[in-house]
């Protein structure tokens, strides 16, 4: 019997499907893998509950990488009895401080032009995030950047803004990490600034069946600077929620 879970995949800031390409190339036709936006309302709970509502009847996985990993863990609230598996890629489990809230209204009164911002445009909003995204050794990378200032634009402005509105009030879940009994990873670039790895440390911490995953030479965008390492984590810990989904199937307690 095939007890492969369908898998939810939710982008971050600025990005697209096109985040989670190393993923869904490797496991093409493994699985029913549905990817969703996270630039489209202002507030997590509604793109949990939209991305909740895409999926198939039953139990399912599911990944979010930075602020899809809010999202992700909003998704495990809102539908804890359906969750067959968590991975949360370079995110972290605590609300914003009133600091990193106040950089997010700078950013979005920059991206909408408004009064008092800075004359940045959201091009040059969009461009000024490589240096913080990816790790140092990357900075020259044509490619990889083409490829995020090119999501960011998919994403566009409005998006943008509905993403640091989202972020910036959502609540903190370290609370409800205890309670997702089902098999997790937790994976991070070493370098990562926007979401260090302590970050990852804390919530590996909270979840009872977590693998800590550390990428080195990696910044914020692990998957896309080093995909063999985070897709060889993110098929690994596939593998566990389906040895589970199996013996479940087969009538055996869950590990």
């Amino acid at each position: 019997m095939n007890h492969a879970a369908p898998l939810l995949l939710l982008p971050g800031l600025m990005n697209d499907a096109r985040v989670w390409s190393p993923l869904t190339t490797a496991i093409a036709g493994e699985r029913p893998v549905h990817v969703a936006p996270t630039h489209l309302h202002d507030s997590i709970a509604e793109s949990a509950r939209e991305a909740i509502a895409a999926m198939p009847a039953g139990a399912f996985a599911v990944a979010g990488f930075s602020l899809g990993g809010y999202v992700a863990q909003e998704v495990c609230r809102q539908a804890g009895d359906r969750i067959a598996g968590l991975g949360l890629l370079d995110t972290g489990a605590r609300a914003d401080t009133e600091e990193v809230k106040r950089s997010r209204q700078r950013m979005i009164q920059a991206a909408e032009g408004g009064e008092g911002a800075d004359p940045a445009t959201f091009a040059q909003v969009a461009q000024g995030f490589a240096a913080r995204i990816v790790h140092a050794s990357r900075l020259q990378d044509r490619e990889l950047l083409h490829l995020l200032f090119d999501m960011a634009s998919a994403v566009g402005s409005e998006g943008f803004v509905r993403q640091q509105r989202a972020a910036m009030n959502r609540v903190d879940t370290r609370d409800l990490l205890p309670c997702v009994h089902a098999p997790a990873v937790v994976i991070c670039g070493r370098e990562d600034q926007v979401t260090p790895f302590s970050l990852s440390q804390e919530m590996a911490s909270l979840l009872p069946k977590a693998e800590l995953v550390a990428v080195a030479e990696a910044g914020h965008m692990s998957i896309l600077e080093r995909p063999a390492m985070v897709v060889g984590a993110l098929v690994r810990w596939l593998g566990r929620v389906d040895d589970a989904a199996g013996r479940r199937g087969s009538g055996a307690a869950a590990v």
